[in-house]
């Protein structure tokens, strides 16, 4: 299959974010289902376009399949990551682009840029019954890091997954 990965658009902010928001609605990611107040800042692709980077997976014909935000420290989208580090976020691919690749090429963009910016380690956050993405994490040499696990609201527990970058 053939993707690109690229900043996202101005003109796909509403597309992105939608994608993003019915992802974790069907994913069971939405403790309150649509109404859940986590729905509106996945939908905000805009303001996190202004305080970190949103990247897309998108298609031969420019279709949107995927996407996911990096932050490195200090950004305020920058939930885990220290001193050092850069996380990613929010990754999302759709019906369209799921068992093909576009996973795996988001998170690979993501240890790009951490590498470009300098940056010795890469972190994220994922809840536990989310397996396929923590084989996918493994594969690409994350490990799990519970010193770090959090809980953005109580009773929503995050994993911490972690690895150094060369």
């Amino acid at each position: 299959m053939d993707i690109t990965i690229r900043p996202v658009r101005q003109t796909e902010f509403a597309t992105v974010g939608e994608l993003v928001a019915k992802v974790y609605l069907a994913d069971g990611l939405l403790t309150f289902g649509e109404h859940d107040p986590y729905a509106a800042k996945l939908r905000d692709v805009a303001h996190r376009a202004e305080q970190a980077e949103v990247l897309v997976a998108a298609g031969a014909g420019g279709a949107v399949l995927g996407a996911v935000t990096f932050a490195a420290y200090g950004s305020p989208y920058a939930e885990l990551a220290g001193p050092g580090e850069g996380e990613f976020r929010m990754l999302a691919v759709g019906r369209e682009g799921r068992g093909r690749g576009v996973g795996e090429a988001l998170v690979r963009a993501c240890l790009a840029r951490a590498r470009e910016l300098g940056l010795r380690g890469m972190v994220l956050s994922s809840q536990q019954h989310l397996l396929p993405a923590h084989r996918l994490y493994r594969r690409l040499g994350f490990a799990r890091v519970a010193e770090r696990d959090w809980e953005p609201i109580p009773g929503i527990a995050l994993w911490a997954f972690a690895r150094e970058l060369p």
